[in-house]
């Protein structure tokens, strides 16, 4: 393998990394308030519809960054009103907003067009390449990771911004003392219900930015079901990075790097059947899930947030 296919594999990496790195670091969030949202599959593909559709009629990729972090927002505070206010089950709620997503996301594709055309095969603005220059020059990893577009930029100064929060501010620690034990922050005068709507909110606009990569930038346009199950890999990544931003970008890259070397395979016209090298990303997922089932202390050991999944009523505290 030359240096040059090197390079090329590298660069897919970052680029098939992104939007699960957007989309686990707003999960990390919001599940470290306490909140489990399984809904980041149908979040991710509202969010990818919105941004093409919103790019397309508008000719600004900003414009679609913003109505995908919009919607994204917005499903997540129905999220939490259900389950924050109502105390309505975590995970039949996420599974219904991932139901909801899928079925919306085709309905709106079909109707978003030029005269209610559909979104399929039109050709909308993007996010090009951008060189960053000096540091695209550094021989290997300036071409692979400086000579790509402003919203992998932008994930590389999101970790550690969201890692720093997380455990070197007040903010952060009054987050993660609400996912622990929301009975104690109460007590300290932390609003619990303030901290996991506004981190929900929060992830779920993350969530949204993640599938707005997808349709603006890594493949631009809109197919139905873009996102090819990510959200699901988001949830996975979530356990495997340990609640953890840092580590969130080891699971997103390992994902990447073999969606990378599978389409490499493809190209160069292996024997290996093209279903099989399709699903291999997916296989690390269904491993990592594999070992986790299998490992029974494992919840504990890796610090998931002890509230995690729990309603929480201010009069029921001890």
């Amino acid at each position: 393998m030359n240096m040059a296919m090197l390079v090329s594999i590298l660069a897919v990496t970052v680029q098939a990394g992104t939007s699960l790195v957007f989309a686990t670091i707003g999960e990390i969030y919001t599940e470290r308030s306490g909140i489990l949202n399984l809904g980041v599959e149908g979040m991710m593909l509202m969010g990818a519809v919105a941004a093409f559709a919103a790019a397309y009629h508008t000719g600004s990729v900003w414009l679609g960054v913003a109505a995908a972090m919009a919607t994204g927002g917005v499903l997540a505070l129905i999220h939490a009103f259900l389950t924050i206010t109502l105390r309505t089950d975590q995970t039949v709620t996420g599974l219904a907003l991932t139901i909801f997503g899928t079925g919306m996301t085709s309905f709106l594709g079909q109707r978003l067009g030029p005269a209610g055309k559909p979104l399929v095969g039109l050709i909308g603005p993007r996010f090009e390449r951008l060189p960053l220059p000096g540091l695209s020059d550094i021989p290997f990893l300036g071409r692979a990771l400086f000579r790509q577009d402003l919203l992998v930029y932008g994930m590389y100064l999101l970790v550690p911004l969201a890692w720093y929060y997380l455990y070197k501010t007040r903010p952060g620690l009054h987050l993660r003392a609400v996912g622990e034990n929301p009975q104690t922050a109460d007590a300290m005068g932390v609003s619990v219900s303030g901290i996991r709507y506004a981190y929900t909110v929060l992830g779920g606009m993350l969530v949204g930015l993640g599938g707005a990569h997808l349709s603006l930038a890594y493949t631009p346009g809109w197919t139905e079901n873009l996102t090819g199950g990510r959200g699901w890999i988001v949830i996975a990544l979530v356990i495997f990075a340990t609640w953890d931003p840092l580590r969130a970008v080891v699971g997103a890259v390992l994902f990447g790097g073999v969606n990378a070397v599978q389409f490499r395979l493809q190209a160069a016209g292996t024997a290996i059947p093209p279903a099989f090298l399709g699903m291999m990303p997916y296989l690390f997922t269904i491993l990592v899930l594999v070992v986790i089932t299998w490992w029974e202390a494992f919840r504990k050991r890796v610090g998931a947030p002890a509230a995690l999944g729990l309603p929480y009523a201010r009069e029921e505290k001890g």
